[in-house]
């Protein structure tokens, strides 16, 4: 039995019967009751810790449903991230000192997670700028699915020269006498962008654990308690899958993670879900840890890209055929399903697979969904409810709406995705953010996007129509999500009976001014009732440090989410000093087998 904690003096949103609450008690890792805080610590027993809450507002634990955090846990102490930073000069400042102390052979990588809009100066760095700051060691700068630019060094390092042909759906931009400029663009396809960064080194293994406990520990600081990974281009099971499993094997896991497998191999995709769903259990593992189903990618000719600067592509006529197959298989051996799904002319196409497959084997109850359905039309909607399907949406249009505006206009982005429509006609929507390599892990700024309806650089996408509640946009993130992975009855309120995920936050979510909402943190995250962060009024109860990153990791220096407190001691402590001198043999080099690792063709997702 573990002991009973009674948090109590807060404003505690349930997600059910009354909505708000003064106290909550917790044992044995779930909710135990709720109510005011006089008649909860009546229960007080010998050994009953309490924990006064301050008037602070608590939330259940956030369940991002569409999140790359296997992966991206991985490299988190690699990258440079822009997550947040509020200028251009901000970003290069901290391009041009993680340049300084990056150890060869290793990169400088700013992998996602910004948009040229949230900088006060609305552009993006320029090659000669880059290249300005780094005129020797390797740069990867991403933007979204449509670009990445590298410096002279980085293209040195992968080894680009003029008669490097350009890959399928992607160009290498040139100069006139054809020498690479550095600038890589999909078009449409992002296949491009991956292959390229996949060359680059990688963590040892230790520091992958670490790494991947630094970032856990990150998302914890923000409140999130669950994260559905959907896979990813370059992330091989079970290969890929020994980081986390050793951590939950270590009991080091503080967040949730329900996962799906991602088919790695074009026309022989049938043959690795096969062997998947004869060797692996479907719900394999507990609640910390666990396999989720197939997906996002189930086949390679149904990957519909959303570079919203390149027109809609028009998808492979072999899809409808290679597509039945998997989903027949997939439906044989009752393993639910998530699809990558952007526009509503490649999710008719998919639904008229799906049905086909419905008549022979019932779809309905397996927990099968769309990921984004930015532009899904009411039909289709109701189509996939038909099913028994689900709509996962993300912000990703917080970071793209500008590009979609310019290439469909003002009056098609203001339904896009149609969330209010999701929810009218029954369907089972949950949020995230398709973190972490285009869009930001931060949910305070997907759930500012739900209530306001508005990008990160403040253009208004939605009126009133398609914007949601805070309470309606907390529920998605929560009680939405849970649906999912198959958990809506174990997670998503602060009910009894319910895990104890929940996070007490800095401020009101339900009051803050609009604006305010993305500068949102937790001061206190539980997870099955134990504390897995804790500052401000709560350090007393913080967990034990992590074991510390390299000494030149950028997340050593900078952090994830942009902390502009931090940033200044940060700045004052940096100085100039090189890291040259680091042992190189920390970061193995991991080339690719081929010159664009095409045997995968891997993208964005």
């Amino acid at each position: 039995m573990s002991q009973k904690t009674i948090y109590h003096n807060g404003k505690i949103a349930t997600n059910s019967t009354p909505y708000f609450a003064e106290a909550m008690a917790v044992e044995d890792g779930k909710v135990l009751a709720t109510g005011t805080s006089s008649n909860l610590l009546q229960t007080r027993e010998a050994g009953t810790k309490l924990v006064d809450l301050g008037g602070h507002t608590v939330i259940p634990g956030l369940n991002d449903s569409h999140m790359h955090v296997i992966r991206g846990g991985l490299h988190y102490n690699l990258e440079l991230r822009w997550d947040g930073v509020p200028s251009l000069a901000d970003a290069m400042r901290m391009l041009k000192e993680q340049v300084l102390r990056t150890p060869a052979p290793q990169w400088v990588r700013v992998v996602g997670g910004w948009s040229e809009f949230q900088f006060a100066e609305r552009r993006m760095p320029t090659l000669e700028e880059i290249n300005k700051v780094a005129p020797d060691t390797p740069v990867f700068v991403l933007h979204l699915y449509d670009r990445a630019m590298l410096n002279a060094a980085a293209l040195r390092a992968v080894g680009y020269t003029k008669d490097t042909p350009d890959p399928p759906g992607g160009e290498i931009q040139r100069d006139k006498r054809g020498t690479p400029t550095g600038m890589l663009i999909a078009t449409p396809n992002a296949s491009i962008l991956y292959s390229t960064l996949a060359k680059g080194p990688v963590l040892g293994y230790e520091d992958q654990l670490i790494s991947t406990r630094h970032f856990m520990r990150e998302l914890n600081r923000l409140g999130i308690t669950s994260v559905i990974d959907a896979g990813g281009g370059f992330q091989n099971y079970p290969d890929d899958y020994k980081v986390i499993q050793e951590l939950h094997k270590r009991g080091q896991m503080t967040l949730r993670v329900a996962y799906n497998l991602y088919t790695q191999h074009p026309k022989h995709e049938i043959e690795d879900f096969s062997k998947w769903t004869s060797s692996a259990s479907l719900y394999q593992g507990d609640h910390t840890l666990r396999l989720n189903g197939a997906g996002e990618n189930l086949v390679f000719s149904a990957a519909d890209f959303e570079d919203f600067l390149q027109p809609r592509p028009d998808l492979d006529n072999t899809l409808e055929t290679q597509l039945e197959g998997v989903v027949r298989l997939l439906a044989e051996k009752r393993w639910p399903f998530r699809l990558h799904a952007t526009y509503n002319e490649s999710i008719e196409r998919f639904l008229n697979v799906f049905e086909k497959v419905n008549r022979d084997i019932p779809l309905n109850g397996l927990h099968w969904f769309f990921d984004h359905a930015e532009t899904i039309s009411d039909a289709n909607i109701g189509r996939t409810v038909a099913l028994g399907g689900g709509i996962d949406v993300q912000h990703r249009m917080a970071f793209q709406g500008e590009y979609f505006v310019n290439q469909y206009g003002a009056e098609a982005a203001k339904r896009t995705p149609p969330i209010r429509r999701m929810l009218q006609m029954g369907a089972h929507v949950g949020a995230g953010t398709d973190a972490t390599r285009v869009a930001s892990f931060n949910p305070y700024v997907s759930l500012y996007w739900l209530v306001s309806g508005r990008t990160v650089g403040g253009m208004q996408l939605y009126g009133g129509e398609n914007r949601m509640s805070r309470e309606e946009a907390l529920r998605l993130y929560t009680k939405g999500s849970s649906w999912f992975s198959a958990e809506e009855d174990v997670k998503g309120s602060l009910a009894p009976g319910q895990l104890a995920d929940f996070a007490v936050l800095t401020s009101d979510f339900f009051s803050v001014p609009e604006e305010e909402i993305k500068d949102l943190q937790s001061a206190l995250t539980v997870v099955g009732g134990e504390v897995v962060y804790a500052s401000e009024d709560y350090s007393q109860l913080a967990p034990p440090a992590l074991p510390t990153a390299l000494d030149w990791a950028p997340t050593a220096h900078y952090g994830g989410y942009y902390n502009p407190v931090s940033h200044v001691g940060a700045a004052m402590h940096y100085g100039c000093s090189s890291h040259h001198a680091l042992a190189a043999s920390r970061g193995p080099e991991r080339l690719g087998e081929s010159l664009w690792g095409l045997g995968c063709d891997c993208f964005a997702f």
